[in-house]
């Protein structure tokens, strides 16, 4: 059954705890509904501009979360910020086109900030590597396609600069997940930048520029 919520007039405070402050599932394949995730069945009541701008604000200066929560919740939350699950996350608002392109731009890039000072320091187990699945894979399926222009074209473009700027980061767990998601995004200057990415580092991990020459050739799963 559905789980009612209604975040419209909730604090940014509030929204955090509204993420982030929850029983963690140990969710397995076809398990009894009942374990899944709270967010797998979460009806979310909440105002669009307003989430956009706690996403913006939490991405950007999001080292809080390292001393108020625990690892589990951390990344049962950052699966569910960016999953397909719940209207009100990330993978819907950046597509909602009753806010301006500029604010969800706005979304995107400020994830760079989110691996720059969350996950560059607290990796989690799943979640900061996955992070791009539920973003980008509309193009490596075809769903979206750069040849439509407009919003395909733009938020591709968007996307593909912050990953390279990820991809520039000294952790080898989030240049990872930048090549993750640049390997689903199928950006036609994926095998330049990847190509200048490993000639910068010619003694990079084996492999980890195995994984890299994959992603140019768009062959991540």
């Amino acid at each position: 059954m559905p789980q009612h919520y209604d975040i419209r007039s909730a604090t940014f405070d509030e929204f955090v705890e509204f993420m982030f402050d929850r029983e963690v599932t140990s969710y397995a394949e076809n398990a009894n509904p009942v374990s899944r995730p709270w967010y797998w069945d979460a009806d979310v009541k909440f105002a669009p501009q307003k989430t956009l701008a706690f996403y913006v604000r939490l991405f950007s200066k999001p080292e809080f979360l390292l001393n108020r929560y625990p690892v589990p919740q951390l990344e049962q939350a950052f699966w569910a910020i960016p999953s397909c699950s719940m209207e009100c996350s990330v993978a819907h608002l950046i597509w909602d086109t009753r806010l301006s392109f500029e604010m969800r731009e706005s979304c995107v890039r400020s994830m760079y900030e989110l691996y720059a000072r969350l996950f560059a320091e607290e990796p989690l187990e799943n979640s900061s590597d996955m992070w791009w699945d539920s973003l980008a894979y509309d193009w490596h399926c075809g769903i979206r396609l750069r040849a439509n222009g407009e919003e395909d074209l733009a938020m591709q473009d968007v996307m593909f600069e912050t990953l390279v700027r990820i991809l520039q980061l000294p952790q080898e767990h989030c240049q990872g997940a930048a090549l993750h998601g640049l390997g689903h995004l199928h950006h036609p200057e994926t095998d330049t930048a990847i190509q200048c990415f490993l000639t910068e580092r010619p003694n990079i991990d084996p492999d980890l520029k195995a994984y890299a020459l994959s992603a140019a050739k768009l062959e991540v799963l």
